[in-house]
């Protein structure tokens, strides 16, 4: 089929031609007027794609529903994961309290000499755990509630957005992704901790999503404002890298998630995953050769 255009170029109601609209269903991703928006969970889909897809062969059939991104639409708790995600944080939060000398042990540390142990630690000393380790552990109570009130408020959109597999892949490799640069940048010595990294390639996806949406991108730029804005005032005590090393892993895999052909879907947005994870792992073996 071919789309039609309104009067002033933009793209017309595939239902009622030379209606201009901005949106398109979330499914099939064909234009749609105000007229046949139809709610959804994520943006808005079009009359046929509710009822199933009858008759047109464009919309995905209703036995099969499927995400934004393509993943498959599971039964049961829609926010699954990130409540999953946030138990594992207060656990191992709760844990570091409770448990002597295991916050010094998950820390991300690049390479010093800890005196307790007498001996060199850290990820240049083999202790590559400690990059996915430190992305759930916190000291401090402003720490975790301030993370984990992120990740509540983005994480259950972007869940349903994504699908329960694709979401938790983007926010471990966002965690990853800021770890690495975080090894890169800050000094050998000094200690990083904290879902920030993995918190920041939220917002990163958020922005994605939203602008594929077009939805108005203000409050996600006011919220990116705000998260800037915080991490300048206390930058001595914020791992500025691992933020900014988030916040582009978790942009670039959402772009691929939503933005990949439909005919290759999979194979795009699994593909861009592995280079995400490929590029964490080519720079902590090259700035581990540098430090040692």
């Amino acid at each position: 089929m071919e789309q039609n255009q309104a009067p002033n170029g933009l793209s017309g109601c595939y239902r009622h031609p030379g209606v201009e609209t901005g949106i398109r269903c979330t499914r099939c991703e064909r234009p749609i007027c105000p007229d046949c928006m139809v709610e959804a969970s994520v943006g808005f889909q079009c009359p046929e794609c509710v009822r199933g897809g009858s008759g047109t062969g464009h919309a995905p059939d209703a036995s099969r529903p499927r995400t934004l991104t393509g993943g498959a639409v599971t039964a049961g708790d829609p926010h699954l994961v990130t409540k999953i995600l946030i138990g594992i944080n207060l656990v191992v939060f709760l844990a570091g309290r409770l448990v002597e000398g295991l916050v010094p042990e998950l820390t991300q540390v690049g390479y010093a000499f800890d005196p307790e142990l007498g001996r060199v630690v850290g990820v240049a000393d083999g202790e590559w755990y400690r990059l996915v380790t430190s992305m759930f552990l916190h000291e401090e109570f402003w720490h975790i509630g301030m993370n984990m009130l992120l990740l509540w408020v983005l994480g259950g959109p972007l869940e349903v957005a994504f699908g329960r597999v694709r979401y938790l892949a983007l926010y471990l490799l966002s965690g990853l992704g800021g770890s690495a640069l975080s090894y890169v940048i800050a000094e050998p010595n000094v200690g990083g901790l904290g879902a920030s990294g993995a918190g920041f390639g939220l917002i990163g996806a958020t922005f994605v999503v939203m602008r594929r949406l077009r939805y108005d991108l203000r409050p996600v730029l006011a919220l990116i404002g705000l998260n800037v804005l915080i991490t300048v005032v206390f930058r001595d005590s914020i791992g500025w890298h691992a933020h900014l090393g988030g916040f582009v892993a978790g942009a670039i895999i959402a772009y691929a998630m939503v933005h990949a052909p439909r005919t290759q879907r999979a194979l795009v947005q699994w593909g861009v995953c592995a280079l995400v994870l490929a590029a964490v792992v080519v720079t902590v073996v090259l700035r581990t050769a540098a430090i040692t």
